[in-house]
């Protein structure tokens, strides 16, 4: 939210230092983000004088250039190389002397020195406008009318709009603070509050608000009453659409606002000042004179106002008039029924409309304009025909026009200020403090709320309608708190504090266990979003995912089915920047949906490797990520959270990778792949990246049915024999390590693979691999012969069921 000082200052009884007020502002919970000056003319034109050129003769080393020189006042004209085509002698200037900073519209900003052009000195320059940032025009040289003073600052003469700009960290139901107006009610409760004398916000609604005639009556009908509980409406004749005043524009672009012209800039002006949103309608364009509030039918087209068509669902609200829609309430006008350069007479409309309703309709159609931000967390339906008058009144003003109907106000059913009973005790309990009800009282009147009844022991009063969010005691507290001030909340001389048993912590362990071994390892976690774009995915792929509804963007508008994608878009994302060497991992979930409404939520560990493990260094060469890289971290994993890594078996055809899958008990427990070339593409990776992902919940639960024990270290060395088998190609070493499982050798430790040899001389289709066994008894030392028996037997189960052949 930006918040203007001059703007707010209009409403503040007393002139209050830019930074205490963001002091103020900050301590009830209007956070200021930052404070920025801010200057209608970049540098304010400081140094900038101006002149009159009283010299203008051609240069004598440059057909294009001109010595002029120029008097500003000083005793010696200034010399100064001009390239401008229409310098020409008696002209009034804006110079830039020598030492000056100029800031173009365009551009870098310039510091003037003393110089030689082709050999003439030059002593400033004469500006054009884009050079000071007074405009876009650069055809020539600004000149002044004959009848300004040589000598007079140009920062004079312009009077550029200065100012100083919050940006206020507003939180979401902080609707009553969305205006100027809104704000400095809550910086009076403050003054009020901690000066002990009532300081009273100025009014803007003080206006003489006067019928000039009748000439413009308009009807308004509600028919949908719930979504639009009042509707205020006037109408204005003979106005004159034009550029705005310097005031309004100046306000307008202090807080980052364009402005249009003077019948939308005086809405603009009206919804930052007051919170409450208007909108101008072109009276010539309501048929029948009439404005009619209602629900179209389903799939009726509306263009709005930047020219697109829209189709209507039935629950849209629509302002109408009796033939055909001429804006979506509250959210967005018409292409035809706006206010245009020609338009003469015009109808104000101010109204309530029901945020659930407004919401809806602008994520419906991707509308997020500043009314239906407001709408959307309820405006105060008091203040709609207030808002209105002032509105009309400011419209005369700027266009020449005649106020020419009453105020029209349909309100069908009045609403009622909601009561809160706030008890002192519970203030006391919530906010710790205890405060003097005399204090509660002054708070809670200067922030608008009605006392209705003060006990000893608890105070009753009505929330103003400015403040819709408020219903509870919990709420009123909050205000209290807030003028109060947030940094004099009282702390405790002492904290107690009771001692607690965790319960159902072994997922936490696990995963700040796992988390630091994969940091270890080099690897890095990132957090991605769970909401993605569909467009990633086949249809297979997006069969049972879970779609958004109401999607904040385009591009997100699926819940992520896999952890795949949003992994690649992290590292497409750096290897754009160069950044190729990536090892990430993520702790997620996954989302799917099965008939109507029984929707999966899965978790997941992740990771992702690509690039190399490190940086090559003077001692040792950096090796490249791989498959074998990826099934080692898994097995890691799995280890370290009491698991083994099952045996694996090739995955199913998958267009997306390529790689093993490990079961236990015929659910999937981790997947090791590497993405295939097609899945790269779609992400722009031309390098290869290894996948992993692991049912998280699985391995919590395999985790909690494991029991730790301990054992003492073997006092009895291991001893290492190594044999060279010879196989056929297609014999994977997990079918060597099941053949060896099956002998059940209780005193081997350990089966590691170390080599893997192929050549012609070994016979077609034919491999070496060798292979370390490490054998240990826990009671005793391995003799020789106890170790050439179970050699013998491996050897014996080698050459029986894998064919092979013993290299000695």
């Amino acid at each position: 939210m930006t918040i203007s000082y001059n703007w707010l200052s209009d409403y503040l009884p007393d002139i209050i230092a830019p930074e205490k007020l963001s002091t103020i502002l900050t301590s009830i919970g209007l956070e200021v983000e930052s404070l920025e000056r801010f200057e209608s003319i970049k540098g304010l034109l400081q140094g900038v004088i101006i002149g009159e050129v009283i010299e203008c003769f051609p240069h004598p080393n440059a057909d294009k250039l001109k010595l002029t020189k120029v008097n500003i006042g000083d005793a010696v004209p200034l010399k100064i190389v001009c390239g401008a085509p229409n310098v020409a002698t008696g002209q009034k200037v804006l110079v830039a002397t020598i030492g000056t900073t100029i800031y173009p519209t365009i551009g870098e900003p310039l510091t003037m020195k003393a110089a030689k052009i082709r050999g003439e000195e030059s002593q400033g320059m004469i500006c054009a406008e884009d050079e000071i940032g007074l405009g876009n025009s650069h055809e020539g040289i600004l000149v002044l009318p004959a009848d300004v003073t040589v000598g007079t600052p140009a920062s004079s003469y312009f009077k550029p709009y200065t100012d100083w700009v919050y940006e206020i960290g507003l939180t979401p139901n902080r609707m009553d603070a969305m205006s100027h107006f809104g704000v400095a009610k809550d910086v009076c409760a403050y003054l009020s509050h901690h000066n002990n004398s009532k300081a009273n916000p100025i009014s803007p609604f003080n206006t003489n608000f006067t019928i000039d005639n009748n000439f413009l009556p308009i009807k308004v009908i509600i028919e949908n009453t719930d979504a639009c509980q009042r509707y205020a409406g006037v109408s204005l004749t003979n106005v004159t659409v034009k550029e705005s005043p310097e005031w309004l524009k100046n306000k307008l672009t202090s807080i980052g606002q364009r402005p249009i012209n003077n019948i939308v800039d005086i809405t603009n002006f009206i919804l930052h000042e007051t919170g409450q949103p208007l909108h101008a309608f072109n009276a010539d364009a309501i048929s029948g004179n009439t404005i009619i509030v209602k629900n179209v039918n389903q799939n009726d087209v509306f263009v709005t106002l930047d020219g697109k068509e829209r189709k209507l669902d039935g629950t849209d609200l629509m302002i109408c008039n009796t033939q055909e829609g001429m804006c979506i309430a509250g959210v967005s006008g018409g292409l035809e029924s706006g206010v245009k350069e020609g338009t003469k007479n015009i109808f104000l409309e101010s109204a309530w409309f029901s945020p659930a309703s407004i919401r809806k309709t602008s994520f419906r159609h991707g509308l997020r304009t500043e009314a239906a931000a407001r709408f959307e967390k309820g405006v105060d339906i008091s203040n709609v025909v207030n808002v209105l008058q002032r509105a009309a009144v400011l419209i005369k003003e700027v266009s020449g026009g005649e106020i020419s109907s009453g105020i029209i106000d349909v309100y069908p059913n009045p609403k009622e200020k909601t009561p809160v009973v706030l008890k002192y005790n519970y203030l006391k309990k919530l906010s710790g403090k205890w405060y003097d009800p005399e204090a509660i009282n002054r708070i809670l009147t200067s922030l608008g709320f009605e006392i209705i009844n003060q006990g000893t022991g608890e105070i009753t009063v009505a929330v103003p309608f400015s403040k819709p969010d408020i219903s509870l005691p919990a709420d009123i507290v909050e205000e209290i708190l807030r003028i109060d001030g947030l940094d004099n909340v009282e702390f405790p001389g002492s904290m107690t504090v009771t001692p607690s048993a965790d319960e159902n912590v072994l997922k936490e362990t696990l995963r700040e266990k796992i988390a630091g071994y994969l940091t270890g390892q080099g690897l890095n976690e990132i957090v991605t979003n769970s909401i993605t774009n569909s467009q990633y995915y086949n249809e297979d792929e997006l069969r049972g995912s879970v779609k958004m509804i109401n999607n904040l963007s385009a591009e997100l508008d699926v819940m992520r089915p896999s952890m795949i994608e949003t992994g690649l878009e992290i590292i497409s994302y750096n290897i754009n920047r160069k950044n190729r060497d990536l090892q990430l991992f993520e702790f997620g979930k996954t989302y799917r949906i099965s008939g109507l409404e029984n929707y999966e939520e899965n978790e997941h560990l992740s990771f992702y490797i690509t690039g190399r493990t490190s940086r090559d260094s003077w001692k040792s060469k950096s090796a490249d990520n791989d498959f074998y890289r990826a099934k080692g971290l898994a097995k890691a994993i799995l280890q370290l959270c009491g698991s083994e890594l099952p045996a694996p078996a090739p995955m199913q055809q998958n267009i997306s990778l390529t790689g093993l899958t490990a079961s236990v008990a015929n659910k999937r427990l981790v997947t090791i792949a590497e993405l295939s070339s097609d899945k790269l593409k779609a992400f722009d990776i031309k390098q290869p990246v290894f996948f992993v992902d692991i049912d998280w919940l699985f391995v919590v639960q395999l985790a909690a049915g494991k029991t730790i024990t301990y054992k003492e270290v073997s006092k009895f060395p291991p001893v290492q024999r190594d044999l060279a088998l010879v196989v056929n190609k297609n014999i994977t070493f997990n079918t060597v390590e099941n053949t060896i499982q099956k002998l059940r050798l209780n005193k081997l430790q350990e089966v590691q693979l170390f080599d893997i040899f192929e050549s012609e001389k070994l016979g077609a289709d034919k491999k070496s691999m060798a292979i370390s066994f490490t054998f240990m008894d826990e009671e005793k030392t391995l003799t020789d012969k106890e170790i050439d028996n179970m050699i013998n037997r491996i050897v014996e189960s080698f050459e029986n069921e894998l064919s092979a052949d013993i290299r000695k």
